[in-house]
């Protein structure tokens, strides 16, 4: 499975909780190796919105039996951009017949990952998210960027993405420090205004309600 380029493959367990994935999956989620992913769900590694709709398929093929065959995902990375990729899901089965978890595949939308459609016209405010996260962006400022009023720029960006902008923002920042704290010794209160966090207190709360743990707990586990 590591070999084969541009497909991201996985198993998950009845919990779903990831029990294997391929080297593309582990590099996409952030991670320096397939045993960073076992035992963690899509809650740890995405915002909770999204990771709720990914694991509600989930329960629809371990609760009915079934596959479910290249549905069309947006799955961001661990950098924060997003990309569109087909998913097929299948239910994994013991010697019983009794379904235990399920096995999965990701492939890129096309060759360049090209978002089709509405997102492209998003793609500016993505961009400027991504690249300027440690600001005091606004949403007023984004829907400019994309031409559109904020009214229409909040209803696509939830329809696409499967959050509002503000939660894509807050989910950037969060991906940001947790790179911080894995890889460095900075101090929270550093790391908090580097992304874009008015102060300490505001990034621990933040950090874990998006993670499910406090910074300092992340970094002793993850951090190199």
């Amino acid at each position: 499975m590591d070999l084969i380029p541009g497909v991201f493959v996985f198993e998950k367990d009845r919990e779903s909780r990831f029990q294997a994935a391929n080297r593309a999956l582990w590099n996409l989620h952030g991670c320096r190796s397939e045993s960073e992913m076992l035992g963690r769900t899509d809650y740890d590694f995405h915002a909770p919105e999204l990771a709720r709709q990914y694991i509600e398929e989930d329960r629809w093929v371990m609760e009915r039996g079934e596959r479910v065959i290249d549905r069309l995902w947006l799955v961001p990375g661990a950098h924060g951009h997003p990309q569109w990729y087909w998913s097929s899901k299948i239910p994994l089965r013991d010697s019983s017949g009794r379904v235990t978890g399920l096995a999965g595949v990701l492939r890129p939308h096309d060759e360049a990952g090209a978002a089709p459609g509405m997102l492209q016209r998003l793609t500016p405010a993505i961009r400027k998210v991504l690249r300027d996260y440690g600001e005091g962006l606004r949403v007023g400022e984004l829907a400019g960027l994309c031409g559109l009023s904020t009214s229409q720029f909040q209803r696509e960006f939830k329809r696409l993405l499967g959050m509002t902008p503000s939660a894509y923002l807050t989910w950037v920042r969060i991906q940001a420090a947790r790179q911080r704290l894995s890889e460095g010794d900075s101090l929270l209160a550093e790391i908090a205004l580097e992304c874009g966090f008015c102060d300490q207190s505001h990034f621990v709360k933040r950090f874990r309600a998006e993670t499910g743990m406090r910074p300092l707990d992340y970094r002793r586990k993850f951090g190199r």
